[in-house]
């Protein structure tokens, strides 16, 4: 969310700012990232839409899209009281699933053979990190599959939810049940309870443990829904590539594929991401953010990222609102006019060419 201790823009560090307002218990900046309690975040995004003045409604799901001449001139919504069509002169699609592209009938990508597994991610609480550390709570977990056979035998990652006595874990979760297609409503259902009862065998793995620091340990929460990794990407303009993400100028971190084997050894780096990757290949008054952008499946692990999301999300926001303000459709906008903007708006476009610069003289 912050490499280098920085911010990525107003509109990441706005978020951040109404987090970190509400104390301590709300927020945690590290290195890299922020330690967060969701619940605060929940608060925070609701103050930042407030801020900006962004009209938004929750619980409402897109079911179908409004398309006139190839054009997608809105969106049709699920609501307590029927459809609802909410119409725009440019639509941006960040459903992660590409839902709004696909009912538009703009052609999507999906590997289904390979798709990342689905992770129920979970909170546990009641430990003390001066009698136990990370690694000896989830090597008992990972101990407990001889009798509890739920629990996966992929990675799992634990961290501290912001300054408090709970931790979250992220885990492989289906990955041993084979790939899980997230938008068949009957192999989602299948995954998420599931993962629902992988967590509970998780759990009962720890507090079944001998050491006192471990089975005092408490489940206080899990996810909503399963967390989804990968499903339809849109097929843009650009398909950016695995080699687009290796072949960048410095390191960043791993490609995540969420522990599928082979993989977990790409190495991610600063790669540039064409405003022709937002864009569909065919239908107009469409641009996609987050990890339904146009992307082959081993590159969309470099992109799935909270932050990244969060910035491809930023640059179809102002596109879509260039291309409103001056009556043209995105793909007529110039790339020149979005990046523009994104540095008004404090994005660092040039931290790739000089972590290339740097390298060299290194």
């Amino acid at each position: 969310m912050r490499p280098e201790s920085k911010p990525r823009s107003q509109v990441h560090e706005l978020l951040i700012q109404k987090l970190r307002a509400m104390g301590d218990q709300a927020a945690k900046i590290t290195v890299h990232g922020v330690l967060t309690n969701v619940e605060y975040l929940k608060v925070a995004v609701l103050d930042a839409l407030d801020e900006v003045g962004a009209r938004y409604l929750v619980h409402v799901r897109a079911v179908d899209t409004v398309v006139e001449s190839s054009r997608v001139t809105g969106v049709v919504v699920g609501t307590k009281r029927g459809l609802m069509t909410i119409r725009a002169k440019v639509v941006v699609d960040c459903t992660g699933d590409a839902d709004v592209a696909h009912y538009a009938g703009a052609e999507t990508m999906m590997d289904p053979k390979e798709l990342m597994p689905i992770t129920l991610g979970l909170a546990l609480t009641n430990i003390d990190s001066s009698k136990v550390q990370a690694e000896e709570i989830l090597s008992t977990i990972q101990r407990g599959k001889t009798k509890y056979p739920l629990i996966t035998s992929g990675f799992m990652e634990m961290l501290p939810i912001a300054n408090s006595h709970s931790w979250w874990i992220n885990h492989a979760g289906t990955s041993d049940l084979g790939r899980v297609d997230a938008t068949d409503p009957v192999e989602r259902t299948m995954a998420e309870c599931w993962s629902r009862r992988q967590v509970l065998q998780m759990v009962q793995a720890l507090r079944e443990s001998d050491n006192p620091a471990l089975n005092q340990i408490e489940w206080v929460a899990a996810g909503p829904q399963v967390g989804v990794r990968e499903t339809r990407r849109v097929k843009g303009v650009y398909i950016i590539t695995e080699q687009d993400a290796l072949a960048g100028s410095w390191r960043a971190g791993f490609v995540d594929q969420g522990g599928i084997k082979g993989i977990e050894n790409f190495r991610m780096k600063i790669h540039d991401v064409p405003y022709r990757a937002l864009l569909p290949e065919k239908v107009d008054g469409l641009l996609v953010g987050g990890r339904c952008i146009s992307t082959t499946h081993v590159a969309a692990g470099a992109g799935k990222a909270m932050g990244n999301c969060m910035a491809t999300g930023h640059a179809a926001g102002v596109a879509a609102a260039l291309s409103v303000r001056k009556g043209i459709m995105p793909r007529e906008l110039k790339a020149g006019e979005i990046q523009a903007r994104l540095r008004a708006d404090g994005v660092d476009l040039e931290v790739k060419d000089r972590a290339q610069k740097n390298l060299r003289e290194t």
